[in-house]
């Protein structure tokens, strides 16, 4: 269903499988959301393992408003997500991973 090669990322919510994607949109979004400093300061997080489970939040949050998700943070917190806090920060560092991160010619 999701396509890397665009920047995609599959989250499963509640059984239903979604594209999650961080378009600039949802990064203004999510810049704006975060308490302290910016897109690299959150990038560097993922890189050194230093990221919370608010920054998994927001990153996947951002990434389904990406993909036209109409749902916010608080709804995300009544559902499951498929492969539970594990995949979810995986999915989050994929979507970090492919938002600047330019696919090769071939």
């Amino acid at each position: 269903m999701a396509n890397p090669w665009a920047g995609e990322v599959e989250v499963t919510l509640d059984g239903e499988r979604h594209a999650a994607k961080l378009t600039l949109g949802a990064l203004a979004e999510l810049e704006a959301e975060l308490v302290a400093g910016t897109l690299i300061d959150l990038v560097e997080r993922f890189e050194a393992g230093r990221f919370s489970t608010r920054d998994v939040l927001m990153l996947i949050v951002a990434g389904l408003r990406g993909g036209g998700w109409q749902g916010t943070a608080a709804d995300l917190l009544r559902v499951e997500i498929g492969g539970g806090p594990v995949a979810a920060a995986r999915a989050a560092a994929a979507l970090l991973a492919r938002a600047f991160t330019v696919p090769d010619a071939g």
